[in-house]
């Protein structure tokens, strides 16, 4: 069996012999499942999986149902999940967004001692083994290190082994002539074997991959451990761990990247099994001895789609969507049917979209990942005017408003800015609005003593409000961690949530300038 979990927030149990979901799809998450692994907890094999909720859930495999209560402690997105024994008691190890490693025992369902801490930016990959006879972890972070934590103490075992030159984002562990190593794939491109017992690297690092290094796993090919990884080109390599070079040719022939490799054995014969991303989420198994795909691609996932906003049409009420394949679409709400064909012009996901009325007609306004403000006729299904442009990086919310008497989008971006853009124009409206330290994520618009303003929430932990017609800030709101979305009520209200869970309502009174905001 696989165990696999997708942007729909479903995790699903697949039989590999036939190529068919085994049950029905596990739920629970409201939001992407990002991690899996499987391991027995009461003699019943259970999967242990992390989501961008902030939860680690256990399922109970033969049941199908869930095994006790969320755990929560995670301040973001859990990235990673392996599993070990600790003092004889099975655990899940977990890292996450918030740059922690967690323990968790899984009879329990609960934290096991406090988080350990140490690296500087998101945890994104985590495995188990046993070093001079103990537990540890090893964790791979964005800050380019990977580090081995002694799980009986709950400390650092030794100093971070530094090499690649950008984030890891996938761990593995194995023995190599009879000693513990881990193998980290890197965003750099490149595949590292470290010897645990002395800290160091084994050999010289495995080049080949042609983008970013996302998924690493283990297994012995004819006698001899091997390492299988993935990319974002969707290649999945197999490396003699001991020389670090590749054992035959890259399977090839999908599209979109992996995510995830797992290896099994199945008929006798052992294979990789790649989660794959792209339009549809697929999983896809190939045979490691001679690189041919065993069965079809499972699908079962659709692409991920990332905002959407709802207007009229020829006076329907229609939705408009923007997806991780770079589409704008619009639905009939009444009839739940595609209106026209998709908006295509963005290169990239697109993350942001609003709506608005521009000279007597219905629009939208798209931002998305290749940094680029897009403004949509929804009659014609055509763009209007070209790309607006200015942010350096993604475009993560759009709002519309009116100033002036005139419409114009206000957006927040991955560059830490808020821009005011003209729609009729196709130009920005007076200066970048400054103050948030990391991307802006948020951005709703209402109107505060009369007057237009501009409500962001960002990374950073705060939520701001601009006066559009001066571009002055009037009032910095702290938060208690970084702010995924706002929305603005006409009184003057805001809903605030953050960590992906509506958790605040804030007021904001009329003059203030940095205070006196009852909450």
């Amino acid at each position: 069996m696989a165990v696999t979990g997708g942007d729909d927030g479903t995790v699903r149990v697949w039989d590999l012999a036939t190529g068919t979901p085994h049950g029905e799809p596990l739920t629970g998450y409201a939001d992407q499942v990002l991690a899996a692994v499987c391991t027995v907890l009461d003699g019943r094999p259970v999967a242990v999986t992390g989501g961008a909720d902030a939860t680690v859930r256990v399922w109970d495999l033969v049941s199908g149902t869930q095994h006790g209560e969320p755990l929560t402690g995670h301040d973001g997105w859990v990235w990673a999940v392996a599993c070990t024994v600790l003092d004889g008691r099975p655990v899940a190890v977990t890292g996450g967004l918030d740059r922690t490693v967690r323990v968790w025992d899984l009879a329990a369902c609960a934290p096991v001692g406090e988080p350990l801490t140490g690296h500087i930016d998101a945890v994104n990959a985590v495995a188990c083994t046993a070093l001079d006879g103990r537990p540890v972890a090893i964790s791979g972070s964005a800050d380019r290190t990977v580090r081995v934590w002694d799980l009986t103490t709950r400390s650092l075992h030794s100093e971070p082994a530094t090499g690649h030159t950008d984030g890891v984002v996938a761990v593995a562990c194995t023995a190599l002539n009879d000693r513990p190593v881990a193998i980290s794939g890197s965003a750099d491109r490149t595949v590292r074997v470290w010897d645990l017992t002395t800290r160091s690297l084994h050999s010289e690092p495995a080049t080949g991959h042609t983008s970013g290094v996302v998924a690493v796993a283990c297994t012995v090919l004819d006698g001899q451990p091997v390492g299988v990884t993935g990319d974002l080109d969707g290649t999945v390599w197999t490396w003699g761990l001991t020389t670090s070079t590749p054992d035959g040719e890259p399977l090839t022939g999908d599209t979109g990247p992996v995510y995830a490799v797992a290896c099994t054995v199945l008929d006798g014969r052992p294979v990789a099994v790649a989660a794959m991303g792209g339009s549809e989420g697929t999983l896809r198994v190939r045979d490691l001895v001679t690189g041919a795909p065993r069965g079809g691609a499972l699908t079962r996932y659709n692409g991920s789609v990332y905002a959407v906003a709802c207007t009229v049409l020829d006076g329907r009420p229609v939705a408009v969507t923007g997806g991780r394949d770079g589409t704008v679409r619009v639905w009939g709400l009444a009839t739940g049917a595609p209106h026209g064909e998709p908006l295509t012009g963005h290169d990239g996901p697109v993350h942001a979209v609003a709506c608005t009325v521009l000279d007597g007609r219905p629009v939208a306004v798209t931002g998305g990942r290749d940094g680029t403000v897009r403004v949509w006729g929804l009659v014609s299904g055509t763009q209007h005017g070209e790309p607006l442009t200015g942010h350096d990086g993604w475009v993560w919310a759009v709002a519309c408003t009116v100033l002036d008497g005139r419409p114009v989008a206000v957006t927040g971006g991955r560059d830490g800015t808020v821009r005011v853009w003209g729609l009729a124009t196709g130009a920005p409206h007076g200066e970048p609005l400054t103050g948030h330290d990391g991307p802006v994520h948020a951005v709703a618009c209402t109107v505060l003593d009369g007057r237009p303003v501009a409500v962001t929430g960002g990374r950073d932990g705060t939520v701001r409000v601009w006066d559009l017609p001066t571009a002055q800030q009037l009032a910095v709101l702290p938060m208690p961690a970084e702010v995924g979305c706002v929305a603005a009520a006409p009184d003057g209200g805001l809903v605030v949530g953050f960590g992906w869970e509506v958790v605040s309502l804030q007021r904001v009174t009329g003059g203030s300038a940095g205070g006196g905001n009852d909450r």
